[in-house]
């Protein structure tokens, strides 16, 4: 599993782990450990306190950077993976404004070195390629899986590039890739960067006196198909579990949110009384007022659904927040 140290590929992990499954993490090597070529790691530490808890005792670490292309090859040759699920990659869409480089290179040249040290070892592999549901052409509709693609953001573009890629292994190299474009998630241990997780971490250390009772924020009108992570990587199980090569499924919950309804429910938990400022500099270029997904094709096909009401993910999300105070790892980290 590439990425398993972030967000989504911590909780696959864990889920995969927790089953019996001999998961193997890679993870971005420390500066000391670069050029090692898979090396085993230990478990990340994701706080000064130490190695982190969350992740399942039974992981095995390796560091491997992505960008390295003789170093994946040469990890790869030595696993030999019968699955791999790619979750590692550049994760947000505001930053790909300021560095499209970064996430070009995080998720296209990465994705393209890891499907290239499986043809090169001979491996052919079930492969989960996690894209987003950006590379879809904006629309005020719910949108399915044969919908036009329009990437609209350096991250999109950068998504639809790792697309191409997985398809490219199917056909040129008989990897057996299969597709989840997933829809905006959020949960416990996702970065602050992101709006939700944002939100909950300012309120924590308002309740906690180490923040002024002020939260400032961008656009709260657009609407957002979001659910929890925990959904999120059930369904990417699922989808290798049960999918045919070449298949793409949309990952969501197939209802919107807006973004004032999710900040005004976490304020609503606080323990103590929290105002809300809107600045306008926090807009994002580009921001797509609906993004909102059909999830009738996973569902049909998988048997998939979303299973975690809204509610309880944000009230998972605060606690979580309350209880730390470092920087987490976020996907393009991992």
């Amino acid at each position: 599993m590439t990425g398993a140290r972030g967000f989504a590929g911590g909780h696959l992990a864990n889920l995969l782990a927790r089953a019996g499954v001999t998961v193997t993490g890679w993870k971005r090597p420390t500066q000391a450990n670069k050029g090692s070529g898979g090396a085993p790691g230990g478990p990340p530490p994701a706080s000064s306190q130490g190695t982190d808890p969350f992740f399942h005792a039974a992981i095995q670490w390796r560091d491997v950077d992505l960008l390295d292309r003789d170093g994946v090859a040469g990890a790869i040759a030595d696993l030999r993976p019968d699955t791999v699920y790619h979750c590692a990659g550049a994760a947000h869409v505001g930053q790909s404004f300021a560095n499209a480089g970064e996430a070009l290179a995080a998720n296209a040249l990465g994705t393209h070195h890891l499907l290239n040290g499986l043809r090169l070892a001979g491996v052919h592999a079930r492969v989960l390629v996690t894209g987003s549901s950006l590379v879809y052409r904006q629309s005020n509709r719910a949108l399915n899986e044969d919908d036009p693609i329009g990437p609209a953001t350096p991250y999109a573009l950068s998504k639809l590039a790792q697309e191409m890629l997985g398809r490219r292994g199917i056909y040129e190299d008989g990897q057996q890739v299969v597709i989840a474009r997933a829809f905006n998630h959020t949960g416990p241990r996702q970065g602050p960067s992101f709006a939700a997780s944002g939100f909950a971490r300012q309120i924590a250390l308002i309740e906690g006196g180490r923040m002024s009772p002020e939260i400032s924020v961008g656009n709260l009108d657009a609407l957002r198909d979001l659910h929890d992570v925990r959904d999120t990587v059930r369904a990417y199980r699922d989808i290798v579990e049960r999918a045919s090569p070449g298949a793409i499924y949309n990952v969501c919950a197939g209802q919107a949110f807006a973004i004032r309804d999710v900040l005004e429910q976490l304020v609503a938990m606080s323990r103590v009384p929290v105002e809300i400022r809107i600045d306008p500099e926090r807009y994002r270029p580009n921001d797509n007022p609906v993004l909102l997904g059909d999830r009738s094709r996973i569902e049909r096909e998988i048997g998939w659904s979303p299973s975690i009401p809204l509610s309880q993910t944000l009230a998972d999300l605060l606690d979580f927040w309350r209880t730390q105070d470092y920087r987490l790892p976020t996907d393009s980290d991992a």
